[in-house]
């Protein structure tokens, strides 16, 4: 039987593929479980700093829970909303400390869609689309998706998808800010991996904080969010010697340097 998650670490950037190209990717119990370990293992992995998320084949990044599993297994559907992280992608994910940048290479769909929303920056193919169909399911959203949506896109942008469960091509979801940039198919992986190197040049402690000081204070009231981070700023920052400061300069105006050639 073939793996369900397929993982890659290369230079500092672990690639997580779901594998049911054959069922478009649908999170079975099995590929939820296998996803979720997958995130916690290269959250845990001190050789990777920064994660990639993908679905195999061109049609899904994933078309959400598995329904032929759903309506077919007593219980499966509470079993879809887990308490803890153990079995659960999405918990898995919201408290990994590694940046995790998704790859949408085709359609992410419900269940899907939240898998999306849980990445930190999402590289979308021209061939990426993206739905809602919970309320056509006859189910609420668990992982956040009625939340999360209106935050990134606007209410009533996310209500028009949530409540038709129409689908959202890759180039309007660019435009409504929901996706950090649209590419080529063939473009997405070089793409995602040229972002996650990136990152990866970043100190592993570094990295880490800032993202979790960007989400932290994201669920915070702007002077609340202010406060946190002064706090952490002060313990960090106290911690940095001028010298490590002073070989980072240089790195900084290279690669500035470079970047100005391009």
């Amino acid at each position: 039987m073939p793996e369900l998650v397929l993982r890659e670490t290369k230079d500092s950037i672990a690639v997580l593929t779901m594998n049911r190209p054959e069922a478009m990717n649908a999170l079975s119990m099995a590929l939820r479980a296998e996803l979720a370990a997958a995130v916690r293992a290269a959250d845990a992995d001190p050789a990777v700093k920064v994660i990639v998320l993908t679905g195999a084949g061109g049609r899904a990044f994933t078309a959400g829970l598995d329904l032929k599993e759903l309506g077919g297994t007593p219980g499966a559907l509470g079993a879809a909303n887990p308490k803890s992280a153990e079995n659960d992608p999405v918990l898995s994910m919201e408290a990994c400390a590694k940046p995790i940048i998704g790859a949408v290479n085709g359609v992410a769909i419900t269940g899907g869609f939240e898998v999306a929303l849980a990445c930190d920056v999402l590289i979308a193919s021209a061939n990426a689309r993206f739905a809602d169909t919970h309320a056509r399911v006859g189910i609420l959203p668990g992982w956040g998706l009625s939340q999360k949506l209106a935050r990134a896109i606007g209410v009533m942008r996310a209500k028009e998808l949530s409540l038709t469960g129409n689908f959202l091509d890759a180039a309007t979801a660019a435009a409504w800010g929901l996706v950090n940039r649209v590419v080529a198919p063939d473009e997405l992986m070089p793409t995602a991996l040229k972002l996650a190197a990136d990152m990866a040049s970043i100190p592993a402690e570094t990295l880490a904080a800032y993202k979790a000081l960007i989400d932290d204070g994201y669920a915070l009231s702007g002077r609340e969010a202010r406060r946190l981070e002064a706090e952490r700023t002060s313990m960090l920052n106290a911690a940095v010697k001028p010298e490590e400061i002073e070989a980072r300069r240089a790195a900084i105006q290279s690669r500035g340097r470079a970047q100005e050639t391009h």
